[in-house]
């Protein structure tokens, strides 16, 4: 991940944090209509679900510049996270549903660069969560 990518994630974030409640049903509702499968692992106050998100991806971003401090937290949660009953393919959905959510709450501020920067902030993200989850093929993610 370039500095560059960092700061277009942080400013791009900045904005979205004003939002964050409506970002969060529309990212879970975007979820759930293109990928009903994984309903199932949501259980309790989709409300309080979306607050601990958004919280996670503030943790996320706000430790871009120091990446290893987010290694074992994020493999931790990959690990509960298989609890739950999540497998690695299901990763690129939520991936998937997180980028449209970004798209309509930024419209246009979501750039091809900020688009490019994010997908690289949760690839990197998803890729450590999957290894703490140890699947047996985390390669098929």
């Amino acid at each position: 991940m370039t500095p560059q990518q960092k700061q277009l994630v942080k400013d791009s974030w900045i904005k979205v944090l004003p939002i964050k409640e409506q970002a969060a049903e529309l990212f879970y509702g975007r979820l759930f209509e293109k990928y009903p499968e994984v309903k199932p692992y949501f259980k309790g106050d989709m409300k309080e679900q979306g607050r601990k998100l958004m919280a996670m991806l503030n943790t996320a971003v706000n430790g871009l510049d120091n990446l290893e401090s987010l290694i074992e937290p994020l493999k931790q949660s990959g690990k509960a996270h298989v609890d739950y009953g999540v497998k690695a393919e299901d990763y690129d959905k939520v991936g998937d549903a997180f980028l449209w959510t970004l798209e309509q709450g930024l419209g246009d501020a979501f750039t091809p660069e900020v688009k490019e920067a994010w997908t690289v902030t949760y690839t990197t993200v998803a890729k450590v969560m999957i290894d703490g989850a140890e699947y047996k093929d985390a390669s098929a993610a």
